[in-house]
């Protein structure tokens, strides 16, 4: 590749990641249905075809913004997993997730609520989506033959207890309550 050919990649990756940033952080501070491709286009002082040219609408934009979601809560789980003692790795996880969630609410919402074309559970699943479900998987012992099955429970729950939470369907006074209820049935199920 040439030297004109690799500038130009990186420019365009560069614009790629600034349309990213730009619509997750008109996402933060007015909502999602603030991001339009004119409000991007005007925000990263690009033409709406230069948008179009890296994204073919809304859908992969939240998609694009997921994707980085993802990669971050991994690493957050991994950092939260990391600094617990062993018998303590399933309720940090836990507690990181819920707070990853509540601290971004908009990027969650990217992640988990508005769609997306990324796929799940799956050959195609990107890594980044699998690396955040292996953090929950590495809080069983791995001679537990339904580890996985484990933490698609525990995300599943944690998912709930979020949007729940979020919607004001559940008190928010007790999360700890649902946490420490919520591990302990989990880790002590086999």
């Amino acid at each position: 590749m040439s030297a004109i050919s690799e500038r130009r990649e990186r420019e365009r990756a560069h614009r790629h990641q600034l349309i990213i940033t730009a619509a997750r952080e008109l996402a933060e501070t007015e909502g999602w249905e603030a991001v339009t491709t004119r409000r991007l286009a005007d925000r990263v002082e690009y033409s709406q075809p230069v948008l179009y040219s890296h994204f073919n609408g809304k859908e992969a934009i939240v998609s694009a913004v997921a994707l980085d979601g993802f990669g971050e809560l991994a690493a957050h789980l991994r950092r939260a997993r990391q600094a617990a003692a062993p018998e303590e790795a399933l309720r940090a996880v836990c507690l990181a997730y819920l707070e990853f969630a509540t601290e971004r609410p908009a990027l969650y919402q990217a992640m988990f609520i508005l769609p997306t074309d990324l796929t799940f559970a799956s050959t195609e699943t990107p890594p980044a989506l699998r690396a955040g479900f292996d953090e929950f998987v590495s809080c069983f012992p791995p001679d537990n033959e339904r580890r996985e099955l484990f933490a698609e429970v525990l995300w599943s729950a944690l998912h709930g207890i979020t949007v729940l939470s979020e919607s004001g369907r559940i008190p928010p006074d007790r999360q700890e309550d649902r946490l420490d209820f919520l591990v302990t049935r989990i880790a002590g199920a086999r």
